[in-house]
């Protein structure tokens, strides 16, 4: 709890919250319970990612973690691998749909602080697509509607953006394609079936990217168009503040206040299946010599 004036001034760019803006975060992270898994989730999705790729290449990989906002920086752990002697790395984002303002920032930031090092870093720019991934949200959408009322709502989100920095940037696409990809499997059919939405704007002057989950979540309750809505945050790939706190709390109090059951999918965190696909995929994109 101590660090998260830090955090969030990282997150603003070096402009310190409002004690107003501090004292609601503070708020938010006091109803998941004081503080957020996701660093814990995230060492895991490490961990995993690590122990598949040396079930394929015993000796030849290893794995650090690097983060945009916190220690150990993406530029912290370029630095490890450096020290280690490592002179090609794979640069994977646990995040599978591709914006230049997320994803590409990660990727760049690697990629410079690797070359002031002299590592080569080669990024996974994208895998929303990958099997393993969509299969897994098709599974935890088919087990969060057993016991939903039949005429009920599937609503796919993802992190909001800037309207400023999604111009032709293939984030939105991408959601979209990642999100009918699962309808398909799971049997949806739009719009009245499932639909795009999206959630945890920042709280800044301009536009951001919706339908925000709140808004559809009223509208649904508004028109009578169904008894039940169930979100699918196909955007995050593990359990914080975004999923606890703007899902669990505030969106299942909006559904309860006009009338809609509320349930939402399970987060992906450190599943077998799709940490070893994302192995393949680090492989693949990796060095071809014998080096590590």
């Amino acid at each position: 709890p101590g660090e998260i004036e830090a955090y969030y001034t990282h997150i603003r760019r070096g402009r310190p919250p409002t004690p107003e803006q501090l004292a609601d975060l503070v708020k938010r992270y006091d109803a998941i319970g004081g503080i957020s898994p996701l660093a814990k989730r995230t060492e895991a999705q490490r961990a995993a990612l690590e122990q598949a790729l040396a079930d394929r290449m015993l000796g030849r990989w290893m794995v650090v973690l690097g983060q945009k906002h916190a220690a150990p920086f993406i530029e912290d752990a370029v630095a490890e691998l450096a020290d280690a002697g490592v002179s090609e790395a794979v640069g994977l984002v646990l995040a599978p749909h591709y914006s230049e303002f997320s994803v590409g920032e990660y990727q760049r930031r690697a990629a410079e602080a690797g070359e002031r090092r002299g590592l080569s870093v080669r990024g996974i720019a994208h895998w929303h697509l990958e099997p393993a991934f969509l299969n897994f949200l098709a599974n935890a959408t088919r087990e969060a509607r057993v016991g939903l009322p039949a005429n009920h709502k599937v609503l796919f989100s993802a992190h909001s953006l800037p309207e400023r920095v999604l111009v032709d940037d293939p984030y939105a696409a991408e959601l979209r394609e990642s999100a009918a990809a699962v309808a398909e499997r799971v049997g949806l059919s739009a719009p009245s079936g499932w639909d795009l939405c999206w959630q945890s704007a920042g709280r800044t002057p301009e536009p951001w990217r919706g339908p925000d989950v709140l808004e559809v979540i009223r509208d649904l309750g508004a028109t009578g168009e169904c008894e039940a809505v169930l979100v699918c945050a196909q955007g995050f790939t593990a359990d914080h503040l975004e999923i606890l706190y703007d899902l669990d709390v505030e969106a299942n109090a909006v559904a309860s206040e006009v009338g809609l059951v509320f349930a939402r999918t399970r987060s992906l965190n450190d599943d077998p299946a799709v940490m070893t696909a994302l192995a393949e995929r680090v492989i693949s994109r990796g060095p071809e010599s014998g080096g590590r």
